[in-house]
């Protein structure tokens, strides 16, 4: 079977490369061709389009790169009409997959399968009338979802958040312990760590970075002030890291947040991902002035961090766009380092969480099922 894949995000091209794991234990026969990150290509895919090459956040940002984002369309569609696949699959990334989506639907013979839902919850609703009509098979990783697509009248399939299974396997076999990964990363084993995950686009580090290493100036005796990289911006942390004392680590995040005392985590699914290895962390988020004001308008949810989603409670501080500052930052930042009871608190919320999240082969019971979608 051929199928064509997009994921146009870091967290998706991570879930998307455990389901294409999968699918090729299903059908050894499979070609997968689409867009992705380093991770689907390590799987076998044929990755025609990095997602570092067109992730654009907020709503100015994607208006000043509306001419890329409109080429990145018209060359998407050209390419699937082209390769001709058995199945559509999409992962997340709702602004670009749901007009693909729509534009297969005309085709008849693609199934379009697509995992993790576009968060029609909080806001664009609208997307359900779309989902209805183009989506065939909905796979949803957040506990909450299925029972409100239900209510739409959609059938959507839960079974539980691939990330608990993923991190779980990941300490299990491919962590290495505190000693090997100090001595591997030249850090200094008599300090803990203040990790610091600004998030995988550019302006995203260039809004947050630069504050997050101004306020951890003050503990820089005491602890390792570490950056969770992305190879591809080695640049921008050069250029705020300049005559500072903080490290920049590449492509071993999961083993910084397993060897973490704090973390300052960007809104998304690191927030998940620092919950799960049991990280207290402050949750961070500033935009352009232009797409706050547009969001807070449109989006209707409490929290922005998928941890206090879940836990429909304030389990983890979030700092928004002013509130983001100097001064507050260095509040949360001494509380979580200093108050053993504030740091408890958050551990035993973080085990709730997991709790609620946790399935088991997520992966492959997500791949048997679309599978059957497209009769194999």
């Amino acid at each position: 079977m051929k199928y064509y894949i997009i994921a146009g995000e870091a967290s998706g091209d991570l879930h998307g490369a455990n389901l294409v794991k999968e699918i090729k234990k299903l059908d050894p026969d499979a070609q997968i061709r689409g867009w992705g990150g380093d991770l689907l290509k390590g799987e076998g895919v044929n990755v025609i389009k990095h997602y570092k090459d067109h992730n654009f956040m907020g709503f100015w940002e994607v208006i000043i790169n509306l001419r890329t984002i409109l080429k990145n369309f018209s060359f998407c569609k050209k390419d699937i009409s082209n390769y001709a696949p058995d199945a559509l699959i999409l992962i997340d990334f709702p602004g670009f997959n749901m007009r693909i989506a729509k534009y297969v639907s005309t085709f008849k013979d693609i199934p379009v399968l697509y995992f993790i839902a576009p968060q029609v919850w909080a806001w664009k609703e609208s997307r359900v009338k779309q989902i209805k009509n183009y989506i065939h098979k909905l796979f949803v990783i957040l506990p909450f979802e299925k029972e409100f697509f239900k209510k739409h009248k959609i059938e959507a399939h839960y079974n539980g958040h691939p990330l608990v299974e993923h991190i779980d396997n990941f300490i299990k076999k491919d962590s290495i312990n505190r000693n090997e990964f100090f001595k591997k990363h030249l850090l200094n084993q008599s300090k803990e760590i203040i990790t610091l995950l600004p998030g995988s686009r550019k302006q995203e580090i260039e809004k947050k970075l630069p504050l997050m290493l101004d306020v951890c100036d003050k503990y820089e005796n005491e602890y390792n002030i570490v950056i969770g990289g992305i190879s591809h911006f080695e640049k921008i942390y050069q250029k705020y890291t300049l005559k500072r004392n903080a490290t920049v680590i590449y492509s071993d995040t999961y083993n910084t947040l397993k060897n973490s005392n704090v973390a300052l985590v960007t809104s998304g699914t690191a927030t998940l991902e620092t919950a799960f290895f049991e990280v207290p962390q402050i949750v961070c988020y500033k935009s352009s002035w232009i797409s706050y004001i547009i969001a807070k308008n449109l989006v209707k949810v409490d929290f922005i961090s998928l941890v206090n989603l879940i836990l429909k409670k304030e389990a983890v501080k979030e700092l928004i766009q002013n509130d983001l500052n100097h001064k507050t930052l260095s509040i949360e930042l001494n509380k979580l380092i200093h108050n053993a009871e504030v740091r408890a608190k958050v551990i035993s919320d973080y085990k709730a969480l997991k709790n609620i999240c946790k399935g088991e082969n997520v992966s492959r019971l997500t791949a048997t099922e679309m599978l059957k979608t497209i009769g194999l």
